[in-house]
């Protein structure tokens, strides 16, 4: 089951009260969220994954794990409607995530 629009919209909100530039992304029906152009949030199946990173080990570390898509690395489970866990997690991810690199442009 793909993320629905709804969701997304949903989460984008929830995301509204902090002081970071949000943008998503659709990819293959699932989405990735990003922070200040940084990929902090996987949102697949409805449910909002977190990369287990060192950075929020100890803020997640009673979150439910599972895998945003089959043969991916298993992540924490976010609860975004927690507003403080949110609000603890995604600074932590936007601090801790570098840039994406550059794609290489494509010769024509």
């Amino acid at each position: 089951m793909a993320t629905t629009v709804d969701y997304i919209e949903f989460v984008m909100g929830e995301l509204e009260r902090l002081p970071f530039e949000f943008r998503f992304k659709k990819m293959f029906g699932e989405y990735c969220v990003y922070a200040n152009e940084k990929p902090v949030l996987l949102v697949c199946d409805n449910t909002v994954f977190v990369k287990m990173l060192p950075c929020v080990e100890g803020v997640m570390a009673s979150a439910r794990v599972g895998e945003p898509y089959n043969g991916a690395k298993p992540h924490y489970m976010l609860d975004i409607e927690d507003s403080e866990l949110v609000a603890k997690v995604v600074p932590l991810l936007e601090q801790n995530t570098p840039l994406p690199k550059p794609r290489k442009q494509k010769n024509k």
